[in-house]
């Protein structure tokens, strides 16, 4: 039996590499493949004013004006006025059923009470500001997974400028306040320890406001460091519309793509309204 035991010992070790390798292959933790949510649609928004095109979608893949929403505004400034937004959104989306959902309270934000208006939302709408205010309130909370919740019954989830990016896996943008300058530093594109986001589109990180703001270059450095990375930066007025391993466009202007290559001497090159993108490939269609 002694002398067998290193010979089974052996055998034992190459079954479970057989086992393992096609876990890892199908994803089973290491995949950097980029995909959006296998259930519901995302509509990232590159900040600025929101056309018809991309409210009505919105809207649509909520379930309609009669569906329930949620408005989240955490990612402005200090002082959120609930009031304010609530003629704000109801304004802009023409819509009734919704509720205004807002905390800087991580304790609050892990309570069923405050998520239970989720529990039951078809749309979810992340308002602009400044992203690491939303990583800092809800990432890892009841609220982040409630969120998801609305994407596995099939809802949908759209957010603008910062609204955006926190729906990326890599924060980008997310130098915190100081006391000097509250709003944080977004200039800094890589910015520890706020380099998380909810992950609703993985293996990617997306920036907004990129040929409004000078912006092109800017997720060049991030892709550099981070290759796995699929970059997507996304204009004003523009979106992108996400249905699992494929995203269209929709909006006025374009949608640039950072995947590391050199494109005519450029790492990025852009998409317009009407295209398609298939994420698995990382190829337009």
């Amino acid at each position: 039996m002694n002398k067998d035991k290193p010979k089974y010992c052996l055998i034992l070790l190459i079954v479970l590499l057989i086992i393992a390798i096609p876990l890892v292959c199908a994803g089973g933790g290491t995949s950097t493949a980029t995909h959006g949510p296998d259930k519901g649609s995302l509509i990232i928004v590159g900040g600025g004013r929101l056309g018809p095109e991309i409210v009505g979608r919105f809207i649509e893949l909520a379930g309609g004006p009669q569906a329930s929403f949620v408005v989240i505004p955490t990612a402005v400034g200090d002082q959120v006025n609930v009031d304010q937004e609530n003629k704000r959104f109801a304004t802009a989306f023409g819509v009734k059923n919704f509720v205004v959902l807002h905390t800087r309270d991580r304790n609050q934000a892990n309570s069923k009470e405050f998520v239970e208006p989720l529990r039951h939302a078809t749309g979810i709408w992340i308002e602009g500001g400044r992203q690491w205010r939303l990583a800092d309130a809800y990432l890892g909370t009841l609220t982040e997974r409630e969120i998801k919740g609305v994407l596995d019954r099939g809802g949908v989830v759209g957010g603008s400028s910062a609204g955006a990016t926190i729906q990326g896996s890599f924060l980008v943008r997310g130098a915190s306040g100081t006391p000097g300058n509250p709003d944080g530093d977004n200039t800094i594109m890589i910015a520890p320890p706020h380099v998380e986001g909810f992950g609703l589109l993985q293996n990617a990180a997306i920036d907004q406001h990129v040929i409004t703001r000078h912006r092109e270059n800017d997720l060049v450095p991030v892709i550099e460091t981070h290759p796995e990375l699929l970059g997507i930066g996304i204009d004003e007025s523009t979106a992108i519309v996400v249905h699992g391993n494929e995203f269209e466009i929709i909006g006025k202007s374009k949608v640039g793509i950072y995947d590391g290559q050199d494109h005519d001497g450029k790492k990025y090159y852009f998409l317009s309204a009407g295209q398609k993108f298939d994420l698995k490939k990382r190829k337009a269609e």
